[in-house]
């Protein structure tokens, strides 16, 4: 049996430990992991305050399926993230590689890791196949983009954690306040 053909952890509550935690793609504040070596820079206090506190789950989905870095850059090809999953459309390199099974198998471990730390959100990385959210470039590999989703955003959204590009954070931590109950705090900011 293949990671993709077990069945899913149960839901989480979202809390292990004393803080609600959001899953992060880890390229972001992170090393230089992209498929160009590149990371994605966040500059923020908000990032600051989790990181003091405790709520970040980083990991690449991308990497932890096995692709190295750096890599040919990959696009979704014939359809959306929702298609790739149901197996009519695929991703793709440029080279013309088909690269779906890894991008699923990374999907999969990114909700298992969510998962199994409580996470109840997601920052994820736009853009990118794996994980974008608001936006996908459209598979032509020419630069233009299309409103959408990346397979591993996909996968969040079908579990039922909700999911958010990195220029989304104070969406993210107004949630995680919520879940922890400090909304209304002043001192939390």
């Amino acid at each position: 049996m293949t990671t993709l053909d077990q069945p899913l952890p149960e839901p989480s509550t979202g809390r292990r430990g004393d803080v609600a935690k959001v899953f992060v793609s880890g390229c972001i504040n992170g090393s230089p992991i992209r498929y160009n070596r590149t990371n994605v820079e966040l500059r923020s206090p908000i990032w600051d305050r989790w990181r003091a506190d405790g709520r970040i789950v980083t990991m690449c989905p991308e990497l932890a399926s096995g692709f190295q870095v750096p890599r040919p850059p990959a696009e979704i090809v014939g359809g959306t993230a929702r298609d790739v999953v149901e197996g009519r459309a695929v991703v793709r390199e440029d080279n013309g590689r088909d690269v779906t099974e890894q991008f699923l198998v990374g999907a999969r471990l990114a909700v298992e890791r969510a998962a199994s730390t409580g996470c109840i959100a997601a920052l994820l990385t736009d853009g990118s196949p794996s994980c974008g959210s608001t936006y996908q470039y459209d598979g032509s590999f020419s630069g233009a983009t299309r409103p959408g989703r990346g397979v591993v955003a996909e996968h969040f959204i079908e579990f039922g954690i909700p999911v958010f590009a990195e220029h989304q954070i104070e969406a993210v931590d107004a949630l995680l306040r919520r879940a922890d109950g400090a909304a209304d705090d002043p001192s939390e900011t």
